[in-house]
């Protein structure tokens, strides 16, 4: 069904698109959040599992 979905000419296509878009100018920006979120994604992904409690306490401290 997805077969040859994200075939060279595609990404080039979208590629010039988002150059469309965004412009030059831009794509370093969101290249730098894009990262940012990726990493922020693995480092939670990565934590050790928090127990209930402890995130209740963290988040009753910081509402006082």
């Amino acid at each position: 069904m997805f077969e040859g979905l994200l075939q060279p000419m595609h990404l080039i296509v979208i590629l010039v698109i988002v150059l469309i878009i965004f412009g030059p100018g831009k794509l370093p920006e969101l290249g730098g959040s894009i990262g940012k979120a990726i990493r922020g994604f693995k480092n939670a992904m990565n934590e050790p599992e928090k127990k209930p409690d402890e995130d209740a306490k963290k988040i009753d401290n910081q509402a006082k």
